[in-house]
């Protein structure tokens, strides 16, 4: 099976931010991020040509910093926010901003500039996110399906919604909460839900899992040592609403129901070493997707939990009377959740692994030596899950 086979990009830097470009549907888009001491820091526009199976990149100077996390605005090809740490006084701080391409880069072209070492060019800054006043910022996600004009960062113990104002100019801080207690209370990350008209914001720090109300930047729930380690990353379920996937340095993949957080409705125990990432396909949610520090990427089929546990939903009519009822019987068990494929093409820790927002069946994976593998959902398992 030709196309099933992976295509392979060396950064030759190292790496570890990764994100589609969120507003583009149309056209394959990845957006890389690099860790650079030594030389200027690069985010590279890779374009997949799904046709011929080739890869194009652009590459834009972020002379700000090594990369540590970057996202894309839902509603503007041209935007994105990075954090990125710098070094102020001998001290080293991680601070974020919102950053605009070239306009020519916006649109996915297909082409790579002829010369190889055509100069690249500069992002232009839009605006800071408060740098640093209070901490070091961790990540910035945007209101999904929003106009791109909400974001949420989390520094330190803090979680904080920004307005972006003036084409995004302007950066104005509309509420904040913070973490209260003892211990390390800092964030590692949180994720946007797309549900609740866009209300809640799930976070993760230190092995505890919280959910936020945006209104009133008050609690909805937490869940206590959701992982026997440090929780590494979170993503809810696209189609039902309640439920959210975590992962985290125990090795573990969780499924919550965020209305009963005493324990999880399933775990995946298929890592031998941290799991730094967790995603939910955006159309398919039965399938999931995990990056590690083992070098693996796995796809995983959840479709007990998923929003059709007895896979497509047959009507009656549908069933012709000749056909005996044990068929009726059988799709009436739910369908068994199983690794799909363990992709092995990485010699690094996997520090990121996402979906493209233009093809359902093509995901990417991010290492820190800088290879980006580009993989597909395997054609078999498509065709069972759209017949």
């Amino acid at each position: 099976m030709e196309d099933d086979a992976p295509v392979i990009y060396g950064l030759e830097f190292q790496a570890r931010a990764l994100t589609p470009q969120t507003a583009e549907t149309d056209a394959i888009r990845f957006l890389v991020g690099t860790q650079s001491l030594k030389y200027d820091n690069q985010i590279h526009i890779i374009d997949f040509d799904d046709e011929n199976n080739i890869i194009n990149k652009n590459v834009l100077l972020h002379q700000a910093g090594e990369i540590w996390h970057i996202s894309a605005s839902p509603a503007d090809k041209g935007v994105l926010a990075t954090c990125y740490s710098r070094t102020s006084d001998s001290k080293v701080l991680t601070c974020a901003a919102v950053w605009r391409m070239p306009k020519e880069l916006e649109s996915g072209s297909h082409e790579s500039p002829d010369d190889s070492s055509s100069t690249a060019q500069t992002l232009e800054l839009l605006c800071h996110l408060d740098n640093t006043a209070h901490g070091n910022m961790a990540c910035v996600v945007w209101e999904p399906m929003g106009d791109g004009k909400k974001i949420i960062s989390l520094a330190d113990n803090h979680i904080l919604l920004w307005d972006l104002q003036e084409s995004s100019s302007q950066a104005v801080l509309a509420s904040s909460a913070s973490l209260e207690g003892k211990g390390q209370l800092r964030f590692t990350s949180g994720r946007w839900s797309p549900h609740h008209n866009c209300t809640q914001v799930a976070t993760a720090s230190d092995t505890t899992l919280r959910g936020w109300d945006t209104r009133s930047m008050s609690q909805i729930y937490c869940i206590e040592n959701a992982h026997g380690q440090l929780v590494r990353d979170l993503d809810f379920n696209p189609n039902k609403q309640y439920y959210l996937a975590s992962c985290g340095d125990d090795c573990k993949v969780k499924f919550w129901d965020t209305r009963n957080v005493t324990e999880p409705v399933k775990t995946l125990e298929e890592h031998s070493h941290w799991v730094w990432n967790v995603r939910y396909n955006h159309s398919h949610d039965q399938l999931v997707l995990t990056g590690s520090s083992d070098s693996r990427v796995i796809l995983s089929n959840m479709v007990s939990i998923s929003s059709e546990p007895f896979g497509h939903l047959v009507d009656d009519d549908d069933i012709s009377d000749q056909e005996d009822h044990r068929s009726e019987e059988k799709s009436k068990e739910p369908l068994q959740d199983n690794v799909i494929a363990t992709y092995e093409e990485h010699e690094d820790s996997v520090y990121a692994v996402d979906w493209s927002s233009a093809d359902p069946w093509l995901f990417a994976s991010l290492s820190y030596d800088g290879r980006l593998v580009i993989n597909r959902v395997p054609r078999a398992l498509k065709y069972h899950i759209l017949l």
